[in-house]
């Protein structure tokens, strides 16, 4: 189980926020996976989450494809506001998705437990990464050889992520991992 420390390491304390017990008492998800959200937090994590914004509602208030779900993160291009996508949770399973601008959810991850995990491994990696991370948030054209090297980082990144949730990685079309580790480079 990731702590509250680990993320911390590589996020920095800054980039972590965690749930107040009052934001998510009444919310319908599984006891430990409301004190994973209280004790551990959630990570700024890059390429993915530019900022916690959880829901202070006691019902779920994310409108998506998979239904109603409880919001964990939005995110905003200030240049595209239409462009805007979320981290949402499901009540009573727990299962993570990502929400699309036009309300299409993904499969995340089978819970927050898990999710925050694969959340710490994937940060982790891509912040000491000298291929993946992007310093000062700027991204570089990289050579051949070192996007040759960045797509096997990235393979064994999936592989990685597969061991922790392998629900995750059951398909492409609607899966958040798969398509997001693939698309990276482009």
């Amino acid at each position: 189980m990731a702590t509250y420390d680990q993320l911390t390491e590589w996020a920095g304390p800054e980039h972590v926020t965690r749930a107040g017990r009052d934001i998510v008492a009444g919310w319908r998800i599984p006891e430990f996976m409301k004190t994973q959200l209280v004790e551990v937090g959630i990570p700024v994590a890059p390429r993915l989450i530019e900022r916690v914004v959880m829901q202070s509602e006691a019902d779920p208030v994310l409108h998506t494809s998979q239904g109603q779900l409880y919001r964990l993160t939005e995110d905003t291009d200030p240049h595209r506001p239409a462009e805007r996508s979320w981290f949402g949770v499901e009540p009573e399973s727990g299962t993570v998705h990502f929400v699309m601008p036009d309300g299409e959810a993904w499969f995340a991850n089978s819970g927050v437990d898990v999710w925050l995990n694969v959340l710490h491994h994937y940060g982790s990696r891509v912040a000491a990464s000298e291929l993946l991370s992007e310093p000062d948030g700027h991204e570089e054209y990289l050579s051949e050889d070192e996007e040759e090297r960045a797509f096997a980082e990235l393979n064994r990144l999936a592989e990685e992520l597969k061991e922790i949730d392998p629900a995750a990685f059951n398909g492409y079309e609607g899966f958040l991992w798969p398509a997001h580790l693939d698309r990276w480079l482009y």
